[in-house]
C-alpha cells in the first residue's frame, strides 16, 4: 500500500487555462471559484481561464489563482479515495497544504493568501529586489557562503534550496549581482538572473511580516490531521501554534525544499503527487530522490488517469 504525500506548487507554476476543466466538469470547483470571486472581490475564474497572462503574474493574483486551484484538486482526488498520510507545499503552496491538512477553512486560507500576495506585490515595488538560480554547487554551504561574501555590496541571501545543486537567491539588485558573481567563482555551473516582481523569502519583504503576522492572528487554527512539513524547518509537525508562526517566518526565510522532501521520505513517503498547476516540483523532486514516485495532477486528464 503506497504511502502518500500530496505537495502543492508555488508561485512561477500559473499559466493561462488552468482549472478551466475541472470548472466545466466538477461542481465543487463551481462552488469554490463561486466563493472565492466573492471573497477576493475581482473574477479570479476569468483571469485564470482566460488571462491575459500579464495580469496573471502580477502576485496579487498569481497567488489566490494557484491556492484555488491546488484546493479544488486536493478536495477531487479526496472524493475519489486518494489521501494523503503528510503534506507539504512550495512557498505559497504551504497554505494549501495546510487547507489539506484541516488546520484552515478554505475560505479564511484565501483571505490570507490575499492578503499575503498584495503585500508581497507591493514590498517588490516599495524595495525593488531580484532573484538567481544557481546551478551546480551542490553543498548548499558554498552558496551560503557566497551570500555572505556578497552582502558587502547589498543584501542577499538564499531563498529557496530546492534540489541538490540547485539554489535561488534573493536580495537587492546589487547584492544578488555579486551573488551570482562570487557563486560562479566558486564553481557555479550556471548563475541565471529570474524575472521576479520582488526579492521574495529575504529581508526585502519585511514590511509584509506585521499584515501578515496580525491576519493570522484573527483565523481559526487547527490542529492538522496529517503532519505538515514546513518550508522554514523541513521538520514535520502537527502542532498547531507552531505551524502558524512558521507562516509568518516563512516570508522572510529560506523554502528548505531538499530537506522537506527528505524528510517525508525518512517518514516512509513512497508516492508524491504535485496537486497543483505545472509540473516544477515533480522535476525537483526527480532530483532529490530517484527512490520514490513523483506523480502530478493538475487536470482533468490527469484525475482519470492516475495510477497508484
Amino acid at each position: 500500500m503506497s504511502k502518500i504525500a500530496f505537495i502543492f506548487p508555488g508561485q512561477a507554476s500559473q499559466y493561462v487555462g488552468m482549472g478551466q476543466d475541472l470548472y466545466e466538469k466538477y461542481e465543487i470547483a463551481k462552488i469554490y471559484y463561486d466563493k472565492a470571486n466573492e471573497i477576493l472581490g475581482f473574477d479570479i475564474k476569468k483571469v485564470s481561464f482566460e488571462g491575459p497572462l500579464e495580469d496573471l503574474k502580477q502576485t496579487k493574483i498569481t497567488q489566490p489563482a494557484i491556492f484555488i486551484m491546488s484546493v479544488i484538486l486536493d478536495k477531487i482526488l479526496k472524493e475519489k479515495g486518494v489521501a494523503p498520510v503528510m503534506t507539504a507545499g512550495h512557498s505559497l503552496g504551504e497554505y494549501s497544504a495546510h487547507v489539506c491538512a484541516g488546520t484552515m477553512s478554505f475560505e479564511n486560507a484565501l483571505e490570507v493568501v490575499k492578503l499575503r500576495g498584495a503585500e508581497m506585490q507591493k514590498a517588490g515595488e516599495d524595495n525593488p529586489g531580484t532573484m538567481a538560480a544557481v546551478v551546480g554547487l551542490q553543498d548548499e554551504n558554498i552558496v551560503i557562503e557566497a551570500c555572505n561574501e556578497a552582502s558587502a555590496a547589498g543584501i542577499v541571501q538564499a531563498a529557496n534550496f530546492n534540489s541538490p545543486g540547485q539554489t535561488v537567491i534573493s536580495g537587492s539588485i546589487e547584492g544578488v549581482r555579486k551573488g551570482m558573481e562570487i557563486a560562479k567563482e566558486k564553481g557555479a555551473k550556471i548563475v541565471k538572473e529570474l524575472v521576479v516582481s520582488g526579492a521574495f523569502h529575504s529581508p526585502l519583504m519585511a514590511s509584509a511580516v506585521e499584515p501578515l503576522k496580525n491576519k493570522l492572528s484573527s483565523v481559526e487554527f487547527s490542529a492538522p490531521s496529517i503532519p505538515v512539513v514546513p518550508n522554514v524547518t523541513a521538520l514535520s509537525s502537527s502542532d498547531k501554534n507552531n505551524l502558524k508562526d512558521l507562516l509568518v517566518d516563512q516570508v522572510m526565510s529560506p523554502v528548505r525544499w531538499t530537506k522537506t522532501i527528505e524528510e517525508m521520505i525518512s517518514k516512509g513517503i513512497d508516492t508524491f503527487i504535485e496537486v497543483g498547476p505545472g509540473n516544477v516540483l515533480q522535476g525537483l523532486g526527480k532530483r532529490i530522490s530517484r527512490d520514490v514516485k513523483f506523480l502530478g495532477v493538475q487536470n482533468v486528464e490527469d484525475i482519470d488517469k492516475l495510477e497508484l
